[in-house]
């Protein structure tokens, strides 16, 4: 049998294995229904699509079928409420599109979407890492981006298994220096989902880092022309669908008080200060003295994850979206429950994770991976019964 799966072509192992990591996920979201709480916001016995295209699906949903509000909505305080301009169009609108013309409900339509971008991630995935770490580690790599404890995302009406379909493209393009194919990936991804902000902040790190190796690694001008203009078109469209937002409903600062209104329920109305939303989060959940020391261990932390040895062989591009990325979060994200979702486009790290090859360590992460994916379905999609149990 090892024999017969070696001789099968790369694509061949990463589709089987997504397959079947899906039917697994489908199985544990299965059971999440039977032991449903019963004051979910599911209600009993929830039906597998109910689960799918719960959430935030239900926004996605919402733009496909009446699109974004003129007039932003209030609460009863007077203030911006939560409404559809937290989220971008590309991916509810591909869904309707696709919905459209197969005449399947969105729901359905949204779940295939997701799980067609999760296998093509998948196979990019093994493109991106085989570069750096060989067919193998690559292989393992993949398996654990398929079970990983968020990969339920993978089938549920969210955007983020098209985001990661995109983000994988962009990084293998830059990795392998085709620089001009970035130019038609990053408007995409931009209006896909945030965080191209950071792609832009990648792209000037990469220039740096190929000015100062040019002795050995030569950098042609095109080059350097490419790399500015997608570093210059990444930063124009991270800030785009705030103008478009401001433009559409006569407020500039609608994107802005559409955010801040999700993290209302944890801290109040505060205004959006750089920085300052990880020390707020640090207080609230753990209290002032503890919140702060809790927050400088997770900085410090993400620091010294990226010079140990096996985030090292990943290359300093991957390094370098890694560390951007988490600048980013680090910058407007105000920690809660959504911070593991968003903390999904350090994939890369997983190749990390892939390096050690002992049969135990590695039949260990996988245990490990199931297990925790199994906690966050339970308690986001089982239980579901508290205001900051957000997937």
């Amino acid at each position: 049998m090892l024999q017969r799966w070696a001789r099968l072509p790369w694509w061949g192992r990463i589709t089987i294995v997504y397959v079947l990591s899906r039917l697994v996920t489908t199985a544990m979201f299965a059971v999440a229904s039977l032991l449903q709480a019963p004051d979910s916001r599911f209600g009993a016995f929830p039906s597998l699509g109910t689960l799918a295209a719960g959430w935030d699906g239900q926004w996605y949903w919402w733009i496909a079928t009446y699109g974004y509000p003129t007039q932003l909505p209030l609460d009863d305080a007077g203030r911006v409420a939560e409404n559809a301009w937290a989220f971008m169009p590309v991916y509810p609108g591909v869904v309707k599109a696709l919905s459209v013309v197969t005449f399947l409900p969105w729901p359905v339509m949204a779940v295939i979407v997701s799980l067609c971008c999760g296998l093509g991630a998948a196979l990019l995935f093994h493109r991106l890492l085989r570069i750096r770490l060989g067919d193998e580690r690559a292989m393992f790599a993949v398996v654990l981006f398929c079970i990983a404890p968020l990969s339920a995302l993978f089938q549920v009406a969210y955007a983020e298994s098209m985001f990661l379909l995109l983000l994988t493209l962009a990084l293998l393009l830059l990795v392998t220096r085709r620089y001009g194919w970035l130019l038609a990936v990053i408007p995409v991804m931009a209006f896909t989902r945030p965080g191209v902000l950071a792609f832009s902040l990648l792209l000037g790190l990469h220039l740096i880092v190929r000015i100062v190796t040019r002795h050995r690694d030569p950098l042609a001008r095109r080059e350097v022309v490419l790399i500015l203009a997608g570093g210059a078109l990444a930063a124009l469209a991270g800030f785009a669908w705030m103008v478009i937002a401001g433009l559409v409903t006569g407020t500039p600062e609608a994107y802005l008080e559409t955010e801040l209104a999700w993290r209302a329920a944890f801290i109040g109305e505060q205004p959006l200060v750089p920085f300052s939303a990880w020390i707020q989060g640090g207080q609230f959940w753990f209290g002032d003295g503890p919140g702060i020391a809790v927050v400088a261990a997770i900085f410090v932390g993400s620091v010294v994850l990226l010079f140990l040895p096996p985030v090292r062989r990943l290359g300093a591009d991957l390094r370098l979206w890694v560390g951007s990325y988490l600048l980013y979060l680090f910058a407007v994200f105000f920690p809660q429950t959504s911070v593991f979702r968003l903390l999904v486009p350090v994939f890369p790290l997983l190749g990390a994770v892939a390096v050690p090859r002992n049969r135990w360590y590695r039949g260990g992460v996988v245990i490990v991976s199931l297990a925790l994916q199994w906690c966050w379905i339970f308690v986001m999609y089982g239980l579901a019964n508290a205001y900051w149990t957000i997937p």
